[in-house]
């Protein structure tokens, strides 16, 4: 009888305990695929210990932030970790509670990463992946011009005529501007005939916020920025004229495809993967599809990558990541799970199937599978600035995007447009 009680019990335990599921909701892809080996891992292990269980919440690509803030508008609590990008992060921060007992140490996670999902000194968001650009080139048709006497004298020939001085040519990580446009010119067979490529160059400029977030490596490396030293907006001054026209220059010259004014990523690596540019700059998410044989034959073995040009190198990066909603009825769970992702080995597992996080000791670890991550460590470290994580970014980033289109096409006067960006921020900023 006694017996008979024990297993009752054991059995009634076993009905009153159960787990908790924490939801999270996941950007769909590559990245989704990678996090879910991370929760299958989670699942098994810790999870199972902790009697936690992670679900992944797939929405679609098409409106995926709308439909994820409008859950948090209607304050749901179907929700325990929320999918956050820098550029979207202030409009939720309403929505989240920071990131607090976490030891993310800038040694492990990159110091620019830690900025990109911080709002108000606040840590929001644990960074994932990272993002950021390269400036993209032909080793082996640099290497020619190096030891071509014939090619040196015509690219001395070319920069004496068009930039008013007689340059010699440099290795990448050492031009500034006028380095890259007189390689732009030396490259396109308008201006040389004997050049491999028909352009020496290749640039994004659809009317895209993403495209402007490229361009702004060139407004930063002139040393200009969005905002000046007492927070104020400030884009109608000189770096940022010089940065909107040279966009213009490159694409006035013709050393860019002519329908360059349409083409986002997509389109400027397929110039680039055929052998019709020299060079481009370009996300750091195109290595992989550039040096592949089977994608890119022409030109796999003939890439390779330097620092953005200019005075000062600097790379535009965001982050995607994490965080925690408000709203969560099981936070503890989510934030055991949330420090489980923190850690250097989770990060391993993470990079090993597909995911870029800014965990320098690991992108170094996997650098022979991934040779890109060596770079993309040293350029986040070392040139990585994050724009702006408030919740205007992307309201910003279009009304640049509109008027710098604009400019760049002859549709606009430059300084009429770098007004009319000034004014309207100023206006959404003032609201």
């Amino acid at each position: 009888m006694k017996k008979l009680f024990i297993l009752l019990g054991v059995f009634i335990i076993s009905i009153l305990t159960y787990g908790i599921t924490v939801t999270m909701v996941y950007w769909p892809g590559p990245e989704a695929e990678a996090m879910q080996k991370v929760v299958d891992y989670w699942n098994s292990t810790e999870g199972a210990k902790h009697n936690i269980e992670v679900e992944i919440i797939n929405f679609s690509r098409d409106e995926f932030w709308t439909k994820e803030e409008t859950l948090l508008a209607a304050h749901s609590s179907d929700i325990d970790i929320v999918f956050v990008a820098t550029y979207i992060l202030g409009r939720y921060v309403d929505h989240l509670l920071p990131l607090e007992g976490f030891d993310l140490k800038s040694d492990v996670f990159i110091a620019s990463s830690l900025e990109s999902m911080s709002f108000d000194g606040l840590l929001y968001g644990l960074p994932m992946d990272v993002s950021n650009h390269f400036l993209y080139y032909r080793k082996d048709l640099l290497n020619k011009l190096f030891n071509d006497k014939k090619w040196q004298e015509k690219y001395e020939e070319l920069s004496k005529k068009y930039l008013g001085k007689a340059l010699k040519p440099k290795k990448p990580e050492d031009w500034n501007w006028d380095d890259y446009k007189a390689m732009s010119i030396f490259f396109t067979k308008k201006y040389n005939s004997d050049s491999p490529t028909q352009y020496g160059n290749v640039l994004q400029m659809k009317n895209l916020v993403y495209n402007i977030m490229i361009w702004n490596d060139v407004l930063w490396s002139m040393g200009g920025k969005w905002f000046d030293q007492n927070g104020k907006f400030k884009i109608n001054t000189p770096e940022a004229k010089q940065a909107a026209l040279l966009y213009k220059e490159l694409y006035d010259l013709g050393t860019v495809p002519p329908g360059a004014i349409t083409y986002e990523f997509g389109e400027a690596n397929q110039a680039f993967q055929v052998g019709s540019a020299f060079m481009m700059l370009q996300w750091s998410a195109a290595y992989h599809i550039l040096t592949d044989p089977n994608e890119s034959p022409k030109v796999y073995d003939k890439v390779a990558v330097a620092p953005i040009p200019g005075p000062n190198h600097a790379t535009h990066i965001h982050s995607l990541g994490v965080a925690l909603s408000k709203y969560s009825k099981n936070k503890t769970a989510a934030l055991e799970f949330l420090k489980f992702l923190a850690s250097e080995n989770t990060m391993k597992i993470y990079a090993s199937n597909g995911g870029i996080p800014p965990v320098e000791p690991v992108l170094k670890e996997l650098s022979s599978k991934r040779p890109e991550f060596t770079f993309i460590a040293e350029h986040i470290k070392n040139y990585g600035f994050v724009e702006s994580t408030s919740e205007e970014t992307m309201s910003i980033l279009q009304i640049l995007s509109d008027k710098l289109t604009a400019i760049w096409t002859g549709k606009l006067d430059v300084d009429k447009g770098l007004l009319q960006v000034q004014e309207e921020v100023e206006k959404l900023l003032n609201k």
